[in-house]
């Protein structure tokens, strides 16, 4: 059995026929083996890229504790441009850029260019665990996006309860997994609004970077 472990839904497709179906997002509890997983990759890519990689964060529903999410841990590495340096470093680690995902869903209303909006996404090299690595420029609105909600769900546990519920009944009723990103996304503008308010109340800033 072949399973694309970087997709939110896979094609698992077996060796006895041609037939493909579709494997359901599967929703699991906080796992307190994720924080280290990540320092453990994150090591690694930062020994792989040195300063090419501004920061390199843990990004996600398993970057916060108590969190129910995917087993796959969710990896943003900041830099100064996307360029073919970049590219060749992850290369070298066994990373592969897929070319056809380049950009983020953008919030409704949100400012700046769709350039703000542009990554690079890889898959992990062969026998590394799911994740999902994500290559943003440093200071573009979609790199801040990601540390923003992380720290707002940090601080706010009740919002990261609700947050957990709402992937749990998706990904136990959506007839159609591919549809999952979909109908989570304006979900998520609405806490990243909120988010939006909290740290301009706070004075918000990134954490330090976590490798």
């Amino acid at each position: 059995m072949v399973v694309d472990q970087n997709l939110i839904f896979a094609e698992v497709i077996t060796l006895e026929s041609s037939e493909v179906e579709p494997v359901m997002v599967e929703i699991v509890p906080y796992n307190n083996e994720w924080p280290d997983e990540f320092i453990t990759i994150g090591a690694q890519l930062r020994h792989g890229l040195g300063r090419l990689a501004s920061r390199i964060d843990h990004i996600g529903s398993t970057s916060v504790p108590g969190l129910a999410a995917k087993d796959i841990i969710d990896i943003q590495v900041s830099v100064a441009v996307l360029d073919e340096a970049v590219l060749q470093a992850m290369q070298g680690m066994g990373y592969t850029r897929v070319e056809n995902i380049s950009c983020d869903h953008r919030p409704a209303g949100a400012e700046g260019s769709d350039v703000d909006w542009q990554k690079w996404y890889f898959r992990p090299p062969q026998n590394q665990r799911p994740t999902h690595l994500h290559m943003r420029v440093l200071g573009r609105l979609n790199q801040r996006y990601p540390l923003l909600f992380r720290d707002y769900l940090r601080a706010h546990p009740a919002t990261a309860q609700a947050y957990a519920e709402l992937k749990r009944r998706l990904a136990a009723n959506l007839a159609d997994p591919e549809t999952y990103p979909d109908v989570k996304d304006p979900a998520v503008d609405l806490i990243y609004l909120a988010a939006e308010e909290w740290a301009t109340a706070t004075r918000w800033e990134p954490d330090p970077s976590g490798c």
